[in-house]
């Protein structure tokens, strides 16, 4: 628990805002005739958070009171934040932002499909936190043979431990294979409740003895961004990656490949 310093005025305010903004039917309550203020009544709002009325008034106050953050999920229920707002709770409160659930389901922007052909010449494909293939232009179709893949199994994990073309694309892929299920694990962790993530590793673990040893080692090393050695028309070629986070809240990254300007 932590107390709030230079944000309480602030963190009031915007208690207030979210509060006059609801009225007793958003939440379930009887409406109770006419109220001389809108939106919802104090002890309405402790009531629900499962807080006593003087502590919420004070923290409304600004007061100097400390707030957990298992008080600021229920609050945050109770007034009807959005993942925005939410963050921007525990950050006037706690000054350092949430735990959002991760979320494997997500739609990706047209605008990303036009950046992604304006850059043709560069392979490029969109990852959601399941590490499905999204969408990618078609110099990564080309090397990473994408289509062949119908788009239930167009995910680059799948595809890495499944797919022996890939093996073969990846100048070094027993080195790379386990560097890359390590940054898999990260992503897994913020969302492992999901129920589709979870099928992916168990049938992961069913079909490829590797990963299923990998799998059980929990290693975890630094994201895999740097220089990568693939195999294009019987020549090794150097091509550095990166990826660029494009929406944090719906997990999507956009992957770009380009040769080493070393190699």
């Amino acid at each position: 628990m932590r107390t709030m310093q230079r944000t309480r005025e602030e963190l009031a305010t915007f208690l207030r805002s979210r509060r006059e903004r609801l009225s007793p039917h958003d939440v379930g309550l009887p409406n109770g005739g006419r109220r001389r203020t809108p939106g919802l009544r104090r002890e309405e709002v402790a009531a629900l958070a499962g807080v006593g009325l003087t502590w919420y008034t004070w923290l409304e106050q600004g007061r100097d009171i400390g707030v957990s953050a298992t008080f600021l999920d229920n609050l945050a229920k109770v007034l009807k934040l959005d993942a925005s707002e939410r963050r921007h709770l525990f950050l006037l409160a706690h000054e350092r932002p949430p735990t959002d659930p991760g979320k494997t389901w997500c739609v990706v922007p047209a605008l990303i499909r036009r950046l992604m052909d304006d850059i043709a010449q560069h392979p490029a494909y969109v990852l959601n936190l399941r590490w499905d293939v999204l969408a990618y232009n078609e110099t990564a179709n080309h090397l990473f043979n994408f289509e062949q893949h119908p788009p239930e199994r167009r995910n680059l994990l799948w595809i890495l431990f499944t797919d022996p073309a890939l093996r073969e694309l990846l100048s070094h892929w027993e080195d790379e294979a386990p560097k890359i299920l390590s940054s898999f694990r990260r992503d897994y962790v913020k969302a492992s409740q999901e129920t589709d993530l979870r099928a992916l590793v168990d049938e992961l673990k069913k079909v490829s003895p590797d990963f299923n040893t990998w799998w059980k080692q929990h290693d975890v090393h630094a994201p895999c961004n740097g220089c990568r050695d693939l195999k294009v028309d019987g020549e090794t070629i150097t091509f550095e990656h990166t990826s660029l986070i494009i929406d944090a809240d719906r997990h999507l990254r956009l992957v770009v490949y380009a040769k080493s300007e070393h190699d």
